[in-house]
């Protein structure tokens, strides 16, 4: 057993890096922050940008936003950057989702970033063509398991959003629907509004003036309770396969390590800005919920998404493309 000279000794290291690591946050922050994001424009960048202006006057610093070409850039920068609280990434689901896909990253998901908060929640949305006669998720089901394989659903490329929602829809309803690749989400849903192919999940923001407009029918949301974006529009779980959900979130992490006291006094005014009735509504307009939550609720919403889509992607076989 260690001497009672070195537990001592053991014991007042201990009180001397807490001491420092409270006064470290005392001074926090005394220099400009760097929020650092993906591509330009993309609802990660305009959150990003939404919450930098949000804090930068509580913490009476500069607060700036610098875009990277991908996630995984940015997120290999700020998993080199010091753990000072000083260099802070918005990310969505790709960030814990490629290394599932085994595109072997530089970083890992959970080891090499200190969670801040859940900052967006962005649901899918089951939607088809006018053209086929379904108006209910039960119908659907139905239809496609007299026709397997007769449907086609458009999706973006592998793993991504609308991708793994539809994944899930199809292995929990134990049906067989074509899956159609697209470069992006956005050529998908031109061919679902011409009738090229029947079914898809995209993201609310992108279809909403679809569906208002007539020219898609939303059949059902993919999150658990119904959502603001789409009043009146129930959830598939509710609409016949108890259980599902599939949500593309948006969260803040730094790099590992970043004291306590800082990760506090950051999750402090990224809340207070995100649960705002103004930056509600603001978020909503765009196609997004805010969120804002604790770091633990971030650290347990990955560990969890992790978990549902590692096991999906395996026993789909999905791979990067």
């Amino acid at each position: 057993m260690p001497s009672t000279r070195f537990r001592g000794w053991m014991f007042e290291m201990v009180l001397l890096m807490a001491g420092t690591d409270i006064a470290f946050a005392q001074n926090f922050p005394n220099k400009v922050i760097r929020v650092v994001v993906g591509g330009i424009g993309g609802s990660l960048d305009i959150t990003a940008r939404w919450v930098a202006q949000g804090i930068t006057g509580p913490l009476a610093q500069p607060v700036i936003v610098e875009n990277r070409p991908s996630v995984t850039i940015a997120a290999e920068v700020v998993a080199k950057a010091p753990p000072d609280g000083y260099t802070l990434l918005v990310t969505g689901p790709n960030l814990w989702i490629l290394p599932l896909l085994e595109s072997k990253p530089s970083y890992d998901p959970t080891r090499d970033f200190s969670p801040l908060t859940l900052a967006t929640r962005s649901p899918s949305i089951l939607v088809v063509n006018p053209s086929l006669p379904v108006k209910s998720v039960k119908e659907l089901i139905a239809l496609a398991k007299a026709r397997p394989c007769d449907l086609n659903c458009a999706s973006g490329s592998s793993g991504s959003a609308s991708h793994l929602a539809a994944e899930l829809f199809l292995a929990k309803a134990g049906v067989k629907i074509v899956r159609i690749n697209y470069k992006s989400a956005a050529a998908g849903l031109i061919d679902l509004i011409s009738g090229q192919v029947q079914v898809m999940f995209p993201v609310a923001a992108s279809v909403a003036p679809y569906i208002k407009a007539g020219r898609l029918r939303a059949l059902a949301v993919t999150t658990r309770q119904p959502s603001a974006l789409v009043p009146g529009t129930p959830t598939i779980a509710a609409a016949g396969l108890p259980g599902y959900e599939a949500v593309s979130i948006g969260a803040i992490f730094g790099p590992a390590n970043v004291p306590d006291a800082i990760i506090s006094r950051l999750n402090q005014e990224f809340v207070r800005v995100l649960t705002r009735e103004d930056t509600k509504e603001r978020f909503l307009g765009n196609g997004v919920e805010s969120v804002g939550s604790s770091p633990a609720e971030l650290a347990a919403a990955v560990k969890s998404e992790m978990a549902t889509i590692g096991k999906l992607i395996k026993d789909a076989g999905i791979r990067a493309e």
